[in-house]
């Protein structure tokens, strides 16, 4: 097999651009013909007993002109290799400007690699904006289910309405997807998905303890612990195959981060919590890194390197918005005891990166946009508790990285804007909250939406005495629950509402959807005012 290096990936992959306007067949006899770009070991007569495409279809990263369509082909997905030979074939992929799939704008083929779980990421472009297109794949007489997408507004494109949902940590043993199927059903722009897409646990078999009380798996873990490719791909395969995940990935574009879970639960740069050597950890997180890759929407510029994935990344909603998607576990310092303040304090430690961070701050002193959204994975909220008669917060969070977050927020007071508004998760309750500095009387900077999980925490309890001590201690925070579901957010020229959604249920299905709290914030007025 001949090398699979980058200048050939990108020439590979690059037959699905250019059959967007040339024929397919022309297209791969001119790319035969002129640098036998094709692969000697090229499946070309591919035969499949059902279909490939069990884990669904996607899309994301959406551009004015374009998005990231997605699909891998996995017709035994549990298995070790997906029921795949190890050799590249041709997946072929319409675009078309109606849910029929009659009026194809857009067609191509693109090489499905084993080196890369037969995963398949074709980038278009040449695309209207501020429209939705739909889409579907086919290979050897099998066809995917079509997926919808939607371009961005042109830069400079007066946009009246932004929706979009913010969601994650859907653990797939402790919960129905319901609230995906919810999520699936609502128009929308976008969704924005902060991580945890799969937690990389062994299954604990029998009854175990859950917010205190017995708890019982209602689905399996399929394997151990995962630690190497084919771990995590099959990981990603088994959450994928459920059919509400799979509507939500078809109904809309996504843009996705990672947080812990993708990798191993709180680690930190190149450190897990377990006291692994980090040139052997760096290994594990390296073929973590891959499998994410594999299994999003992504762009090429996001294809790991050197044991490096660019995942922080901006997109303009026209003049309504600019989304700033941050990665707050790469760049991260190791985490510290929260005791400790002369280490939660110290400025030679981040959350983010001094790189990411001036990037940050550069993206949010433009004023072309009228709102900015960070979107990020863990809680800027400084949230407080009492445990054992000492007050806490968490050191997994920006409260565990003071001088990141006091420069960030110092940063938003300074623009004098008044349109910033964080969205986030991690912590599998709703929380909504005004953000102030921790160590000054600086009136309220910001506020943030902190979205509760899918299904981490099974069912909940609802606003239980976590809620209550977590309140007591957090004067700026204006509401939290213990409930499953998602983030509905509405951003228009005077304001960014956050409508958040949970279900009663999650443990049976056919949860019921409602409304828990819905507060707004005026553009130019910090502070959350109920709406």
């Amino acid at each position: 097999m001949a090398t699979l290096n980058r200048r050939r990936f990108l020439a590979l992959s690059g037959l699905s651009a250019m059959g967007a306007w040339l024929g397919t067949a022309s297209v791969l006899a001119a790319e035969r013909d002129a640098a036998g770009l094709l692969p000697r070991n090229l499946w070309t007569s591919p035969r499949f007993a059902s279909s490939p495409f069990t884990v669904g279809v996607a899309s994301g990263d959406p551009t004015p002109d374009g998005a990231v369509l997605w699909t891998r082909l996995a017709p035994q997905p549990l298995e070790f290799g997906s029921g795949m030979p190890p050799r590249p074939l041709l997946v072929h992929w319409e675009v078309a400007a109606d849910p029929q799939m009659r009026q194809v704008v857009q067609h191509g083929a693109s090489l499905a690699h084993p080196e890369l779980g037969h995963a398949v990421h074709v980038e278009l472009a040449g695309l209207l904006p501020a429209r939705p297109y739909w889409y579907r794949f086919s290979v050897a007489d099998h066809h995917s289910a079509v997926g919808m997408t939607r371009t961005l507004p042109a830069a400079d494109a007066p946009v009246d309405l932004l929706r979009f949902a913010v969601a994650g940590c859907q653990h797939y043993e402790e919960g129905h997807f319901t609230a995906w199927r919810h999520i699936a059903e609502e128009p929308l722009d976008f969704v924005f998905h902060y991580g945890d897409y799969i937690y990389e646990g062994a299954s604990q078999p029998g009854v175990r303890s859950m917010n205190g009380r017995p708890f019982t798996n209602l689905r399996n873990h399929v394997g151990e612990q995962t630690y190497t490719l084919d771990d995590y791909r099959r990981r990603y395969a088994q959450y994928k195959t459920d059919p509400d995940l799979q509507a939500a990935h078809a109904a809309a574009p996504w843009f996705v981060t990672f947080d812990d879970h993708e990798v191993d639960n709180n680690w930190a740069g190149a450190q897990d919590q377990d006291g692994t050597p980090s040139e052997v950890f760096l290994l594990r997180r390296a073929q973590a890194f891959q499998a994410y890759y594999e299994n999003m929407p992504l762009r090429r510029s996001a294809l790991p390197r050197n044991g490096h994935m660019q995942l922080y990344r901006r997109a303009r909603f026209g003049r309504l918005m600019d989304l700033h998607v941050l990665d707050t576990r790469q760049y991260r310092s190791r985490q510290v005891p929260i005791a400790d303040r002369t280490q939660v304090e110290s400025p030679a430690r981040s959350i983010v990166g001094a790189g990411q961070e001036q990037w940050l701050f550069d993206g949010l002193a433009d004023r072309a946009p009228r709102w900015h959204t960070i979107a990020h994975q863990v809680s800027l909220g400084n949230y407080a508790r009492e445990k054992d008669g000492v007050i806490v917060s968490s050191d997994d969070q920006w409260s565990g990285y003071l001088d990141s977050r006091r420069r960030l927020l110092e940063h938003i007071q300074r623009t004098g804007q008044g349109n910033v508004v964080t969205a986030c998760g991690d912590a599998h309750r709703h929380y909504a909250s005004d953000l102030v500095q921790d160590n000054r009387d600086s009136g309220i900077i910001s506020s943030e939406f902190l979205a509760t999980s899918i299904t981490s925490g099974a069912d909940g309890q609802g606003e239980d005495e976590f809620a209550r001590n977590t309140l007591r201690h957090s004067p700026h925070l204006r509401a939290v629950t213990d409930k499953r579901g998602y983030v509905l957010c509405e951003v228009t020229d005077k304001h960014w509402i956050g409508d958040m959604k949970i279900l009663d249920q999650v443990m049976q299905p056919g949860g019921t959807l409602s409304r828990w709290r819905r507060y707004a914030v005026e553009h130019g007025r910090p502070g959350l005012q109920e709406a």
